[in-house]
């Protein structure tokens, strides 16, 4: 949904720019869905996010991310000196991505990994909605610091610190190993790499 919503829309609208002629349906879902209309259904490409690729697909990193913890300005965190630790956030009720979620699977392998599990306070399936609850003070979210640039910048959230905690991830095109990219697939591809490592340098 990360991707739906904040990436794939410019990246469509460069790929209408240069190729007009190339007609695009986007399926909106999370990581685990995409692979699925990938996998399932024909799409010619699907992008996801999380640490590994999907069982059976072919994939390719175009961009990575990471996680941010998120807090409302009225949020106690908010104001808060010392980053909070693996098990400070595991014992703390959060508004989370609902299962399959390549955002919900980031945030679980890493406290996972630590010894930890994520308590969520409820389960959201939009990024959007997620946002709105941590503004509102529904409790703390863990989301991609690309969906929360905005309300960071304009003071809606707040990011808080976290210390020990992986949270990188990559966002990945993946594909059916059994049939190749169409030429209309590669040449998004090629775009969004293009645009990309020119933000790099």
């Amino acid at each position: 949904m990360t991707v739906a919503e904040y990436l794939a829309p410019v990246w469509l609208g460069r790929l209408r720019v240069s190729d007009p002629d190339i007609v695009v349906s986007l399926q909106m879902g999370n990581s685990e869905r995409a692979a699925e209309v990938v996998d399932q259904m024909g799409s010619d490409i699907g992008f996801v996010e999380g640490q590994s690729a999907p069982h059976g697909l072919s994939s390719r990193v175009v961009q990575a991310d990471d996680l941010v913890l998120v807090v409302a300005p009225s949020h106690a965190w908010a104001r808060r000196r010392v980053a909070v630790s693996p098990s400070e956030l595991a014992t703390t009720p959060l508004v989370l991505r609902e299962v399959g979620s390549g955002t919900r699977e980031v945030l679980e392998a890493a406290l996972g990994s630590l010894g930890f599990e994520a308590i969520p306070s409820v389960a959201m399936a939009s990024t959007t909605a997620i946002k709105a609850a941590a503004i509102s003070g529904a409790g703390p979210a863990v989301l991609s610091r690309l969906a929360t640039d905005s309300e960071v910048e304009d003071g809606r959230l707040a990011v808080v610190p976290t210390e020990g905690i992986p949270l990188g991830r990559s966002v990945r095109a993946v594909w059916r190993r059994d049939r190749p990219l169409t030429p209309p697939a590669k040449r998004l591809l090629r775009q969004i790499e293009t645009h990309i490592k020119a933000e790099r340098t």
